[in-house]
């Protein structure tokens, strides 16, 4: 992965000044067409997709009463987990985007969603579209790279503590929304410091969080398990809700991975980027910060068109429905510029990024320098520098980036 400034070819090298302006200048016009455009169509469509979501939840925990049925229970679970997807990616996070504020309905307002969703909507604006979108792939400054708990670049030192990483992906792929409502909270930043000296704006946003977490546990394991008791259905539909409960979170984890960790994906260090970054050098760290996900129509709706990541990462507030209309005229002025527009199907994407996790939570170069042939050897090394202390790991961590140098050269 490593940051852009310490490849040894900037993507960006040929690019003037003058050049990145121009981008900034043509994707500005790009949005401003979007935005003159805006009108009915678009509010029927979110109105519709957001009334079909609601019958379809409404439907699905219907089916759920009689879910002492195995049939019943598959359809009402597969209905359900259908529905947490579409209200949490293409309605929830785009409304809260504020994609829809420009029809003033105070229904479907970034100021009054409140999300079926762990993490408040109010702690969720603010690691997202505060930070994230402000400081997009910069280490250090953008807490989405790794959400805290993984090493995300080769220039982050290696300790052993990484090694696990795979699994703490794979448990917060399961858990998300409780991830995330974490990680708005800033955590174990905060758990760091002793209680008393814990800021009030953090306690209070705890007390919300913790009330919300209640709020979304009561209602798909205690309210929807109790009505479905007299149809002899009540242990079924606990078992329903928590299946959707994963298949969300699971489908959500594995769509912001592929948007911003597959290999190819760039990275920016915090003192590359300048104060005053103007609005085209903005734009070029969102071109090379993002990737997409190709698919079909149906795709990119279940991944609330973060499928067009590169787009929303352009043009965060324009209307989700139409970044399919704008990709064409983005991909063309990635390639009139010599930039990579980075796309692939979603199961490329996920190996990619699945991939870069466990790469990342070796030392570096070590699996590009694993054979089956020398496997027990390297296992040495691995175990070396995971027991022995840092001159140990220093001194191994030289040793595998000249011999991946000499396989290099051999190649």
């Amino acid at each position: 992965m490593t940051t852009i400034t310490k490849k040894p070819v900037d993507p960006t090298a040929h690019l003037s000044a003058a050049d990145v302006e121009a981008i900034g200048v043509r994707l500005d016009a790009i949005r401003q067409e979007v935005l003159d455009a805006r009108g009915e169509s678009d509010a029927r469509y979110i109105r519709r997709l957001v009334k079909t979501q609601r019958n379809l939840e409404l439907g699905s925990r219907a089916v759920l009463l009689g879910s002492a049925l195995p049939p019943l229970w598959l359809l009402g679970t597969v209905g359900l987990s259908v529905a947490k997807i579409l209200e949490n990616m293409e309605i929830g996070h785009n409304v809260m985007h504020g994609q829809w504020d420009w029809m003033r309905d105070p229904k479907i307002h970034s100021t009054t969603w409140e999300w079926d969703n762990a993490s408040t909507a109010e702690g969720w604006k603010h690691s997202h579209n505060q930070i994230h979108h402000t400081y997009t792939n910069i280490v250090g400054k953008d807490n989405d790279l790794g959400y805290g708990i993984m090493r995300v670049d080769e220039e982050q030192k290696w300790i052993p503590f990484y090694l696990l990483q795979p699994l703490w992906n794979f448990v917060n792929a399961c858990f998300f929304e409780y991830g995330i409502a974490a990680y708005d909270l800033e955590l174990g930043k905060n758990l760091s410091i002793p209680k008393e000296k814990r800021s009030e704006t953090f306690k209070a946003n705890a007390k919300k969080t913790l009330a919300k977490i209640r709020k979304q546990a009561t209602k798909d394991y205690v309210v929807n398990p109790a009505l479905a008791l007299p149809f002899g259905a009540a242990l079924p539909t606990l078992a329903a809700n928590f299946t959707a409960n994963l298949v969300r979170n699971v489908w959500s984890h594995s769509v912001i991975m592929c948007g911003h960790f597959p290999e190819g994906v760039e990275t920016f260090e915090k003192k590359s980027i300048p104060d005053d970054e103007t609005r085209g050098q903005w734009y070029v760290r969102q071109m090379l910060g993002s990737a997409n996900i190709s698919g079909s129509r149906f795709m990119h709706l279940m991944t609330g068109n973060l499928s067009h990541q590169i787009e929303h990462h352009l043009f965060p507030d324009l209307p989700s429905n139409r970044y399919a209309e704008v990709a064409p005229q983005v991909k063309a002025l990635f390639d009139e510029y010599g930039l990579n527009y980075h796309s692939a199907p979603l199961p490329a994407q996920v190996y990619s990024a699945w991939h870069k996790v466990v790469r990342l939570s070796l030392p570096n170069d070590w699996l590009a320098t694993t054979t089956p042939k020398n496997l027990p050897q390297q296992l040495k090394v691995l175990w070396a520098m995971s027991t022995k202390g840092p001159r140990v790991r220093r001194a191994a961590q030289a040793r595998l980036t000249q011999q991946r140098r000499r396989l290099a050269q051999a190649a």
